[in-house]
């Protein structure tokens, strides 16, 4: 009798085991295929925004370097929830770096994920170990922040930037993990997914299954509603309040939306900003509306008061609607 699967989530479910399986960067898997090939791999630095690769390509790489026996005593995997300080690197890093096993051929993997979380001191201290265990191990450093590692490490490096996947990398594996889990989802509900996750396939993925648990049909607005973001319709109905009616009538109905979708105004703030640019302002109005809306979005973020820069953001379409009245008479 065959034991079932465990109930993993689509996102660790569906991980791509091999480089053939990733779906983008097909120059990068490229390259580090040949490295591979000619047993010519150099330490890595793989940067770039969550959810486009990073950990999935060395993973496959060290699945397709070690056999399952050589894994556990071949690959060190550190991430960001593990202590990582000066000490740990000090330590367990070079424990491991400085020590060959029984496998005389090949060399060790060490991955360290969210590497731009490491303090400057274990970074400082990370970069002579790199040089002086060179040919017993191969680091892969990454993080989503190039910045916050410091010149040395990254010159000891080859540098790879894993860009935002597009919508031609996501539809195919979207797709595929639709049929496997037979769950019905409609043309409009796999383009809502695409739009909220911004080139991240991790949360592609981790919505798509949020969604499927919560409602019968993936579609738009179930979407939207299971990660708790205005929906298209609702922004509609506040930019015509925003453009048509009087300050206390569109504070009272933007307050009570707010209130009965759990909508918070940073959300409304990012979802109106997109709309504005599809309307027909002079552009001083538009860049009037638009320096008004940034510094409300960075009050916003100090954790100020939502209700005050309601009536702001009110204030500021009131303000150009009265410039442009006089010419539209």
């Amino acid at each position: 009798m065959t034991r079932p699967k465990p109930n993993l989530p689509w996102v660790e479910k569906y991980r791509p085991s091999t480089l053939d399986e990733l779906i983008s960067h097909e120059d990068i898997i490229q390259t580090i295929n040949t490295f591979m090939k000619q047993d010519q791999l150099p330490h890595l630095l793989f940067y770039g925004p969550p959810g486009t690769g990073k950990t999935s390509t060395i993973l496959a790489c060290a699945k397709q370097l070690y056999t399952p026996a050589q894994f556990r005593s071949m690959v060190l995997e550190l991430n960001a929830s593990d202590d990582r300080g000066i000490n740990v690197v000090r330590g367990q890093i070079m424990n491991f770096a400085s020590t060959r096993t029984i496998f005389k051929s090949g060399f060790k993997l060490i991955i360290l994920d969210e590497a731009d979380a490491m303090t400057n001191d274990a970074q400082n201290a990370l970069r002579r170990i790199i040089e002086k265990f060179t040919d017993n191990v191969r680091f892969c450093l990454i993080c989503n922040y190039i910045i916050k590692i410091i010149p040395a490490l990254q010159s000891r490096c080859t540098r790879f930037r894993f860009g935002p996947l597009d919508f031609k990398q996501i539809m195919p594996r979207l797709e595929y993990v639709i049929e496997k889990e037979n769950v019905k989802v409609t043309e409009d509900g796999k383009k809502a997914l695409i739009d909220l996750a911004r080139g991240d396939m991790r949360k592609v993925l981790n919505i798509l299954q949020s969604a499927a648990t919560a409602f019968p049909e993936v579609n738009e607005d179930s979407v939207y509603t299971c990660v708790g973001h205005p929906l298209k319709s609702d922004i509609m109905n506040i930019l015509k309040w925003l453009l048509n009616d009087d300050f206390a009538s569109t504070f009272k109905k933007i307050q009570e939306i707010k209130i009965q979708k759990g909508l918070a105004l940073q959300d409304i703030l990012t979802e109106l900003h997109t709309f504005l640019y599809r309307l027909d302002l002079p552009p001083d109005s538009l860049i009037e509306i638009l320096t008004e809306m940034a510094e409300i979005e960075m009050r916003l973020n100090g954790g100020t008061c939502e209700k005050i820069h309601l009536g702001s953001l009110i204030s500021a379409f009131y303000m150009i609607r009265s410039k442009l009245k006089p010419a539209d008479e």
